[in-house]
């Protein structure tokens, strides 16, 4: 979903072919400025020994849903030498500030693999919008969360500075749409870019292998 949307929907080294089939990439080698974008100025990773995936996302965009389970079994199979992290993306104050606070609470509670699927679900599924305090707090405490340990985390200065840090990344990166992959604060590829979210996996696997050569 790229930015534009949303006001519609809300109001080749060792690694290529390592995670997914080489069949994605019948189509032959990626291609810089059709697949994938390179960078001006490299980003900052967590950790400058390994190689970074992040993934640009939203919990309201219907196609970051679709892409969870594909993105979750490519990301179960990264080899170690791979830091993969999530990062919320805002392009505007609501509803998109709300569900950044909403994901990085659950990261600072340790959360996200109990629940960062079921808020999918929930919003995707189950058609709840989870826009407000209340009913984030209802919701996580449906799942056995303290709510007001929650919402208290969501309000922390923690989750503040994380806010803060994803926004400044989200720009060095140029996202301008969700889903999108960050490959080692080099390069961005998204499903749009590169033909379908498979692809886009695939086209990551490429862009670590040029990473990693340097």
């Amino acid at each position: 979903m790229n930015r534009r949307d949303f006001t519609t929907f809300a109001a080749a080294g060792p690694l290529v072919g390592l995670l997914l089939p080489t069949s994605v990439l019948a189509q032959g080698a990626p291609v810089e400025g059709k697949d994938y974008v390179k960078l001006s100025q490299r980003q900052p990773t967590q950790d400058p020994k390994r190689l970074e995936v992040v993934e640009f996302f939203w919990y309201g965009c219907p196609h970051c849903h679709t892409f969870e389970p594909a993105l979750q079994a490519w990301v179960e199979k990264l080899p170690p030498e791979v830091n993969f992290r999530r990062l919320p993306v805002a392009f505007r104050e609501v509803p998109f500030v709300l569900h950044q606070k909403l994901y990085f609470a659950l990261e600072a509670l340790d959360l996200v693999d109990q629940l960062h699927p079921k808020v999918f679900t929930a919003m995707h599924v189950e058609r709840n919008p989870l826009n407000t305090p209340e009913l984030i707090g209802n919701f996580v405490a449906k799942n056995g969360v303290d709510k007001v340990k929650f919402l208290d985390a969501m309000n922390s200065f923690g989750v503040q500075g994380k806010a803060k840090q994803a926004a400044a990344l989200s720009s060095g990166y140029r996202i301008d749409g969700t889903p999108a992959l960050g490959i080692d604060g080099r390069y961005t590829t998204s499903g749009s870019m590169a033909g379908s979210n498979e692809r886009a996996l695939a086209v990551t696997d490429y862009l670590l292998a040029q990473s990693r050569k340097g």
